[in-house]
């Protein structure tokens, strides 16, 4: 978005006071991996909470949403959702989502396809490589997610939330068709076991949330009231309604940290029908599912079956979509799209390629440095090392010029830093800490450094052995060494992709013109996740999504207790009370322009510290389907969601059987 005047067309009208409002009912997170990764495929460990798209598939129901007024201040208009800034853009009585076609027929089958490998079916736990799905199709939390609002929630298996103005409780009505697919009801003491469950044995990220819940109660047959500290964090209350329910009929909590192959049993619209370790796993639609007739569920949840393939790499899944055996391929490589795509079934008509818009920031796709780990401690390496990226010849030798240089955290949104300078709220925010945040920075006239796209980055490499003469370095036959120990600078680029190792090479060859010994050693998926969550490695190839309402998620990625709890998202290890201080302002920022302001002086503080080398990203979603995999005219802000796509009533293809039929 071109401006902040944008951003409150989303986030809705700046006032001075909380907007409060009443709802009627109308009827009842593969890792995150740069080379194959998009926004719509985000781990699913950070995607339970994270404000990115995540790819929420449980349905909607309705919500009757009553905020707490002070006395005398009387009763406001009806709405169904609750927004984390200004107010939810559905009305009461809305029929469906406006990026759904509430028409769409019902049936067939859908494979995806999943690079690497899963050993658990349970996404919730820091052990072991979970099956994509089970968080998508097979438990449900509370409230659900808006797609085509930066950050809204409307109601699941809570009916009602409530909470007051200054959000210092949320407690929730449950709806009382809220069932499990083995029929059982939910109840009150499904949540309270919920969210004692995974505060105490579940991902770090749940243990972070959760200790911001001080007290837990049942204040009613179907209420539920959940307390906070004093944080002031404002997002607590969607937080907290984006807590997946379990049953506690069939959960032992002593095994839960477990891994297991043992199909779970959730609420949400899909079952699990066939599991084939490793290799596959296949959904079936729920007939039974409680929630399938509701007016938010319209639209969605279309296929009988949903499966996913496991493939070894990334061209063995393209061959894969290329003979029909996958129906959807999400492209993020240039020079796939640019001339992958001749093929038969593609010529023919029998293979469609769109490219979608993206009204979201693009995130950070980086080169991550261990900063546990010498010499990457030091901000001049790591500043010298950025230096030596040339973004210009790796675009236009590896990817066609398709990519556009990351230079923030927030890239492609009003959100961004980059080329503003800041106000006067961000100047408040950094006064504190100014001597961490760089001059260029705070004046908005930063620029990641650019050379003339020949491969020779002359400029780059003056200016990396500056400073790496400054950090105790210096050339000596050929090799970079220690003034020191007289140790050559040497380190490892873990790798788990083959489209990763290649641009990783080209790095490496960079790197070798100055002296550095970058060796690029690729593992199999299962030992790349072990070793990432353990902080294994001097340097990683990553991808944070983000979305335009960032916020708790933001702590389990920058945050400084985040960077000594093995299995967080902070795989950069970043340690700084400025970071702290501006993720804690995130939380507590009222109104579009506050919120603005707090996201770029945090995007200012981990810029300033040299913790990653931004990568790029492209303008656009590219993808590719067989034709007759049909979507919904309207894409939302988060990008396309597979849970509104359907299967065309004919389903033949041009030259015969559709591979998207039983």
């Amino acid at each position: 978005m071109a401006d902040r005047r944008a951003l409150r067309t989303f986030l809705g009208p700046q006032t001075g006071a909380l907007t409060f409002f009443v709802c009627m009912p109308v009827a009842a997170a593969p890792d995150c991996l740069t080379s194959d990764i998009t926004l719509n495929s985000c781990c699913n460990a950070e995607c339970i909470y994270s404000h990115a798209r995540a790819p929420l598939k449980a349905p909607i129901s309705l919500l009757i949403l009553v905020l707490l007024l002070p006395a005398g201040s009387g009763r406001a208009a009806a709405a169904e959702g609750i927004a984390m800034h200004g107010s939810p853009r559905e009305t009461a009585g809305f029929t469906h989502f406006t990026y759904v076609n509430p028409d769409a027929p019902k049936g067939g089958r859908v494979t995806l396809a999943m690079q690497g490998s899963y050993d658990s079916l349970n996404p919730l736990i820091v052990k072991g490589e979970p099956a994509d799905g089970v968080r998508d199709y097979v438990y449900e939390s509370l409230l659900a997610r808006a797609n085509d609002e930066p950050f809204t929630l409307y109601g699941l298996i809570a009916e009602s939330v409530e909470t007051p103005p200054d959000r210092s409780y949320v407690e929730f009505t449950l709806d009382p068709r809220a069932k499990f697919s083995d029929g059982v009801p939910i109840t009150v003491d499904d949540v309270i076991f919920s969210h004692a469950l995974l505060r105490d044995h579940g991902r770090p990220n749940h243990r972070s949330y959760y200790k911001k819940v001080v007290k837990v109660e049942q204040t009613g047959t179907r209420k539920v009231r959940f307390t906070f500290d004093r944080s002031g964090d404002r997002e607590m209350p969607l937080i907290m309604g984006l807590m997946p329910v379990l049953p506690k009929h069939l959960i032992d909590p002593d095994k839960f940290e477990t891994t297991s192959l043992m199909p779970p049993i959730g609420s949400g619209p899909y079952t699990i029908a066939k599991v084939d370790p490793g290799k596959s796993i296949t959904f079936k639609r729920d007939p039974s599912y409680w929630g399938r007739d509701l007016p938010v569920n319209r639209g969605r949840n279309n296929f009988d079956e949903i499966r996913y393939d496991y493939y070894r790499d990334a061209g063995s899944m393209f061959e894969a979509f290329k003979s029909g055996l996958v129906q959807l391929r999400e492209e993020d490589d240039p020079t796939r799209w640019t001339e992958g795509y001749n093929f038969p079934a593609f010529r023919d008509g029998r293979v469609v390629k769109e490219e979608l818009p993206l009204e979201t920031p693009a995130g950070m796709s980086a080169l991550v440095f261990n900063t546990r780990r010498p010499p990457f401690a030091d901000q001049r390496v790591r500043e010298a090392l950025i230096k030596l990226f040339d973004f210009e010849w790796v675009n236009r030798t590896l990817y066609h010029g398709q990519y556009a240089r990351t230079e923030s955290y927030f890239s492609r949104s009003d959100l961004s830093s980059h080329g503003h300078p800041a106000d006067a709220t961000e100047r408040a925010l950094l006064a504190p800490y100014l001597d961490q945040v760089k001059p260029a920075i705070m004046d908005g006239s930063f620029a990641l450094p650019e050379s003339d796209g020949s491969g020779e980055n002359r400029d780059g490499r003056r200016a990396a052995l500056q400073l790496l003469e400054q950090a105790g370095y210096q050339l000596k036959d050929g090799k970079l060494v220690s003034v020191a120990t007289g140790e050559p600078f040497q380190f490892e680029i873990l790798a788990a992709t083959r489209a990763q190792e290649r641009l990783l090479l080209t790095y490496a060859a960079a790197l070798k013109q100055v002296g550095i010994d970058a060796r690029i050693r690729q593992v199999d998926s299962a030992q790349y996740q072990r070793r990432k969550q353990t902080y294994d490695f001097d340097m990683i190839q990553y991808y944070w999504p983000v979305s335009l309402s960032p916020g708790n998620e933001q702590s389990f990625r920058w945050g400084s207790e985040a960077a000594v709890t093995e299995g967080s998202f902070n795989y950069a290890g970043v340690k700084s009370a400025a970071v702290d201080a501006m993720i804690e302002a995130v939380l507590k920022a009222e109104g579009s322009d506050g919120f603005v302001s707090a996201v770029r002086a945090l995007d200012r503080v981990l810029l300033s510290g040299d913790y990653v080398i931004p990568l790029f990203h492209l303008p656009r979603q590219w993808v590719a389907h067989w034709r007759e995999l049909k979507r919904p005219e309207v894409t939302p802000l988060y990008g396309y969601q597979i849970d509104s796509w359907w299967i065309a009533p004919d389903g033949s293809s041009a030259s015969g059987d559709s591979p998207l039929q039983h």
